[in-house]
């Protein structure tokens, strides 16, 4: 790997962290509901630098990030764990076959990142299937929402950066 491409993944990994560290001071009604904005930046890095990428930059903010709160090892951290892997994988996977666009792509992450937060609590934490199907719903419907604005929110960005893009070839 190139120093410009470490330099860009840490400027994107600040970024996700940022975005995660500014999320957690927003109130929310349910206590362990998140908006992921975080995840905005892991879809753009997939969609720009690719996979491996990607899953750096969501390791990465998930360490640090649980490291700041004081959940590093614990539940959100297992969680979280779980959730990202699970969504950089399938967004990967859907990306390869080229059909879905980036509002496509963040639903996909979204669903996927609830699913593996659900096995992981089943798995670990509560061995119990109902308490895990009375949940779901709540869960994949709140998920779709964020999902939604998250899609819509790298779909504005990207078309930014293209936009910023054009304009720095136009002036050389």
């Amino acid at each position: 790997m190139q120093q410009r491409e470490k330099y860009r993944l840490a400027l994107l990994a600040a970024c996700a962290i940022a975005m995660y560290g500014f999320e957690r001071l927003i109130p929310t009604p349910i206590p362990w509901l998140r908006f992921g904005f975080a995840n905005i930046i892991t879809l753009i890095t997939l969609t720009l630098y690719g996979f491996n990428a990607a899953l750096t930059i969501t390791l990465i903010r998930i360490l640090i990030g649980s490291m700041l709160t004081g959940t590093l090892l614990g539940p959100p951290f297992v969680m979280s764990l779980v959730g990202g892997v699970f969504s950089v994988a399938a967004m990967w996977a859907a990306f390869r076959i080229r059909v879905f666009g980036p509002l496509g792509l963040s639903l996909i992450g979204a669903f996927f990142h609830n699913l593996g937060q659900l096995l992981a609590v089943y798995a670990v934490f509560i061995q119990n299937l109902r308490s895990i199907l009375v949940l779901a719903p709540v869960i994949l419907f709140i998920g779709t929402l964020t999902g939604v604005l998250n899609g819509l929110a790298v779909i504005f960005t990207m078309e930014h950066l293209k936009k910023m893009s054009d304009n720095v070839q136009n002036t050389q």
